[in-house]
């Protein structure tokens, strides 16, 4: 190289321009990205200000800049020259670009190798004494080879890697040298940075094929296996597709053909069929149409696809217009009401009111009738007489312990699992949308954080409202108007109030003996002795034995205990037949009696004694009576004096309403004690009074036992008995009036049970007798009074012996009426009694 008169370097062959002159001296810019080999153009940002400020300078001067790789670690500010390899590339800038941030990019021309020969300064910028680096090639049949080696490679891998494009291809033949060739393709197999940086320092252009077949090699079988993966993949989406095209095909054939469709499209054309054939209202039906479209448009596959036809399902199978026909003859309903059920006169006879009505009014809505009564005596199993009676359908659910609101009206769809409620699957179930829906239980409803079902039932059970019952699965109005809605409960006490004010209350009283010993004949010991497998001819009960049944092993007001014990009989009657049958010989065997004499040896001993008797052995002792949820009852109030300051003590789990009533009673009772009885009040100072009821683990309240404590306490301070076989029943005001009470009828049923013959009720509760049936009043006397001394003439024995007995007056004490000396009090102030 040489130099002209103007300076300019002189390379043989031609001038060499001033821009391709290469500096002796470098600014060093740290990269720690892709390693860039000569010849190529590179993108490259930088973000540091010192770097940036570099750039800067070089531009001023040669827009040339060194790219050495950092060894290890990311490029800081404060980084040191020994953190760099000292082989990398001289770049020329062609393009520098201010970004917002403040960062640059660059769009550099990597120009030749150079090694850093000594760093020339630290600060403010690096910069380096460069050597540069020639390439070390010889022409030879091996590399002639090798190089034809690489472009072989390159064209096979040119289908798949997208960086050995056509220009790619064109470049490699244009290029200057093979040296050019071996940094195109490393570049183009974007080499790990330590393997690049080792290719950048191989100054060898064998030795660079020589790595590179290496690396085009181990490309190779990455892009066969990337091609036989695809190839797979591609194979099994075409299998599909064929399978698809092939499916569809089938089915258009089969479709010409008359053949069966597939399962979708039959399910689609049935549930269309069936929503045509249901006779919906027309907003009904332009929901289920819409829902079938969309059904029409999910995959199979598809987890909406069991909802929507789950949804479908349940709409087309509902009764929107589907009714049985009543039957309206009032003789045949009487006869089957009769035949099935004893008694119950009352609901019989709102049934052939409503059969009376349907007949005169064709349009008429349903019923809510709401049976209350203690347990076993028929409400469950009047709900199916009745819808036979009526020729409907029937369907009972029980709501005890119900704490949902969903329950009742269902659902929304959005939950997993969604379902309508209980009325609307009763309905659907029961196949007519006039059918007999019994809703059991109906006072044990529960609360809880997830709603109150009773007031989800105020709509349901509204005769206003349920046209349009809206259940939340459904999302559509549905008409409950003609179903006759019939709830059975135990005491109205714990039903809402609105719920309560909808529905037609219908109390169902215990039964007496006699009607009870009537059913037990006609149906309750024909049916057990059916189930036991029995006849009337192998077992057999004598009247005397039932009424000791019903009397000492059964005194509910229902007849559930009374079936069972009918039924323990009847299982140990057929193990002794079945004894009998295989210990002798065939022949007639004479029937297995139940009498009075042997119950004890069936049942056991007798769990219920006649103790009114026993029990009023003394004054202070008198039979009540009592309304409980499980029907009329009689109970014992026990009254005794003990030493000490005039309290009244209350035992026997007595409530509020009942201590109120025994604090009357007891005020009431002292007035007369003074003033009929002559006590003092040095009695009482002296005595307490305890008023006990029995049975002290059940709780009891209610104003009905006023008299009654009233009497029982007379009757200890007067000493007079209660008289036998009496009971009592009636409220006591503070003027000793008597005032009425409620449930009479299922307290004179609970006495007669308990073999009472007189009985004591207010005056004002005369009316309620009607409802008595006349043969529970047989044998029986009843006296109705208005006030407590009435009660105590009937209730008490004529004679006794009074807990006080007034003072002789002393003879000293005459002085003492005389007119006080001054400062001495008078004698009825210094307790002279």
């Amino acid at each position: 190289m040489s130099t002209e008169k103007n300076d300019l370097p002189v390379k043989q062959g031609g001038l060499i321009l001033p821009d391709q002159v290469l500096p002796p001296n470098l600014f060093v810019l740290p990269m720690n990205g892709p390693v860039v080999f000569p010849t190529l153009l590179a993108p490259l940002l930088v973000t540091q200000s010192r770097h940036i400020a570099m750039i800067e300078e070089a531009i001023s001067r040669h827009r040339m800049l060194g790219l050495l790789e950092t060894r290890e670690g990311d490029v800081r500010e404060d980084l040191k020259p020994e953190s760099l390899h000292a082989v990398g590339v001289a770049a020329k800038i062609v393009k520098r670009l201010k970004m917002p941030d403040g960062s640059v990019n660059l769009l550099v021309h990597s120009m030749k190798r150079f090694r850093a020969k000594r760093f020339l300064s630290e600060s403010p910028y690096i910069v380096t004494e460069t050597e540069y680096l020639e390439d070390v090639s010889e022409k030879s049949m091996e590399m002639d080879a090798l190089t034809r080696s690489v472009i072989s490679h390159v064209k096979k891998l040119s289908e798949i890697n997208p960086f050995f494009t056509e220009e790619m291809r064109l470049a490699m033949i244009n290029a200057p040298g093979p040296g050019t060739v071996a940094d195109l393709v490393a570049f183009a197999l974007t080499l790990p940075k330590a393997d690049a940086q080792d290719f950048l320092e191989t100054l060898s252009v064998k030795a660079r094929f020589e790595k590179l077949l290496i690396h085009l090699r181990r490309e190779q079988d990455v892009a066969d296996l990337q091609r036989k993966i695809h190839e797979d993949v591609n194979g099994k989406i075409t299998k599909l597709q064929r399978e698809f095209f092939l499916k569809e095909q089938l089915k258009t054939i089969k479709r010409e053909l008359g053949f069966e469709e597939d399962g979708k499209e039959k399910a689609s054309r049935t549930f269309r069929e069936r929503i045509e054939a249901a006779g919906m209202p027309e907003d009904v039906r332009k929901v289920a149409l819409e829902e079938l479209a969309k059904f029409e448009t999910i995959s199979e596959s598809s987890p909406e696809y069991n909802v929507s036809r789950n949804y479908l399902e349940t709409m087309v199978s509902l009764p929107w217009s589907k009714e049985s026909v009543d039957d309206l003859d009032l003789d045949n309903a009487q006869s089957v009401l009769d035949g099935e059920h004893y008694g119950l006169e009352k609901v019989k006879e709102r049934i052939i009111e409503f059969l009376a009505v349907r007949q005169l009014r064709k349009d008429t809505r349903g019923s809510i009738i709401c049976l209350v009564g203690p347990p076993g005596v028929g409400k469950t199993s009047i709900g199916k007489s009745i819808a036979k009676t009526l020729g409907r359908s029937f369907y009972r659910f029980s709501l005890g312990g119900m704490r949902d609101e969903a329950e009742i009206k269902g659902h929304r769809r959005t939950y997993v699992g969604a379902m309508p409620g209980k009325l609307i699957q009763g309905i659907r179930r029961a196949g007519t949308r006039n059918c007999v829906l019994l809703l059991d239980e109906i006072d044990k409803l529960g609360q809880s954080f997830q709603g109150d079902p009773s007031s989800a039932l105020l709509e349901a059970l509204d005769p206003e409202q349920n046209a349009s019952f809206l259940d939340h699965y459904l999302d559509v109005p549905f008409d409950l108007s003609k179903v006759l809605f019939i709830t059975t409960a135990n005491t109205t006490a714990s039903i809402p109030a609105p719920l309560l004010d909808r529905m037609e209350v219908i109390e169902l009283s215990g039964y007496t003996l006699e009607e009870k010993e009537t059913i037990a004949l006609r149906h309750v010991i024909p049916r057990e002795l059916e189930a036991a497998g029995l006849t009337s001819r192998q077992l057999r009960f004598e009247r005397a034995a039932l009424r000791k049944i019903m009397t000492d092993y059964a005194r509910e007001p229902g007849l559930r205990s009374l079936q069972q014990l009918v039924a323990r009989i009847a299982r140990k009657a057929a193990a002794k037949v079945v004894r009998q049958v295989n210990g002798k010989p065939k022949g007639r065997r004479e029937p297995i009696a139940v009498n009075e004499e042997n119950l004890s040896s069936w049942l056991g001993p007798k769990r219920f004694y006649n103790e009114i008797a026993e029990r009023i052995a003394s004054p202070g002792v008198v039979v009540g009576m009592a309304w409980t949820a499980m029907g009329g009852d009689i109970l014992f109030i026990e009254a005794t004096d003990v030493p000490g300051s005039g309290n009244l003590k209350l035992t026997g789990q007595m409530g509020e309403v009942m201590t109120e009533s025994a604090a009357i009673a007891w005020s009431y009772v002292k007035k007369m004690a003074f003033a009929d009885l002559g006590f003092q009040r040095r009695y009482f100072r002296e005595h307490d009074i305890h008023l006990h009821i029995p049975a002290g683990a059940i709780p009891k309240d209610g104003p009905s036992a006023g008299i009654t404590m009233a009497t029982a306490l007379y009757s200890l301070l007067s000493g007079r008995k209660a008289r036998q076989r009496l009971s009592m029943t009636g409220e006591l005001s503070l003027q000793g009036k008597v005032l009425p009470v409620g449930g009479i009828k299922e307290k004179v049923l609970a006495a007669r049970r308990a073999g009472v013959t007189t009985l004591i009720l207010p005056k004002l509760n005369e009316k309620d007798l009607a409802e008595v049936p006349d043969y529970a009043l047989k044998g029986m006397t009843i006296h109705l009074v208005s006030r407590v001394e009435e009660a105590l003439k009937l209730a008490l024995e004529e004679k006794g012996a009074p807990k006080y007995k007034k003072p002789a007056v002393l003879r000293s004490d005459r002085r003492l009426t005389k007119a006080p000396r001054k400062g001495v009090p008078p004698a009825w102030n210094r307790g002279s009694y």
